[in-house]
């Protein structure tokens, strides 16, 4: 007797688990995971592009060194910053975004230096990886869009009724978001 009141209550467990969501949990936490690793993929085409680009500038050689010093010293930092896409808490995706701006940052500088030297911008191999980097940040644009709408799912789900009263014991937290960048709000200034 005691053997089938143990089947029973084991049955009962499994099904219970499928009712509360537990696998559709399953399911979303993947699609965070799959939709970070296209997010760090992006990230990691960048990087990649980068010392390419660096070298193609170092050519120049009185282009500002100061300036591709910079470049060089975020990407590292950028790419020093790894996080578990298991554990994308808030904290640690707005650390990692904001070493991802502070490249994003220092390249812009670069591409608006290159501006005072007609001969790098009419460089073949520049302009190749100009048009390679724009790409890839329309692609990362496009990624974190992607990771921002799975995560933005994924934390509904666990936060709803009856998914709550199951998702914090069975260790699904909520996943942080790319935010916009402070003072995103305010249109730059364009002089002429």
């Amino acid at each position: 007797m005691r053997k089938i009141f143990l089947y029973v209550a084991a049955l009962f467990f499994v099904l219970s688990m499928n009712s509360c969501g537990y696998n559709k949990m399953v399911t979303l936490e993947e699609q965070v995971t799959a939709s970070w690793a296209q997010v760090e993929n992006q990230y990691q085409r960048r990087a990649d592009l980068i010392p390419n680009l660096v070298n193609t500038v170092k050519g120049y050689a009185d282009f500002e060194q100061e300036t591709l010093t910079r470049v060089i010293e975020a990407r590292a930092k950028a790419t020093s910053i790894n996080v578990d896409a298991g554990d994308l808490d808030p904290a640690k995706v707005q650390q990692f975004q904001e070493a991802q701006e502070q490249l994003s940052g220092a390249l812009s500088r670069l591409l608006v230096t290159v501006e005072r030297y007609p001969e790098l911008k009419a460089n073949q191999n520049f302009l190749e990886l100009q048009a390679q980097l724009e790409g890839t940040e329309n692609r990362i644009s496009t990624e974190r869009q992607r990771f921002n709408q799975t995560v933005q799912a994924y934390n509904s789900y666990i936060r709803q009724f009856p998914q709550t009263l199951y998702a914090g014991t069975a260790g699904f937290e909520k996943k942080g978001y790319f935010e916009a960048q402070s003072g995103a709000e305010q249109a730059p200034t364009v002089t002429f």
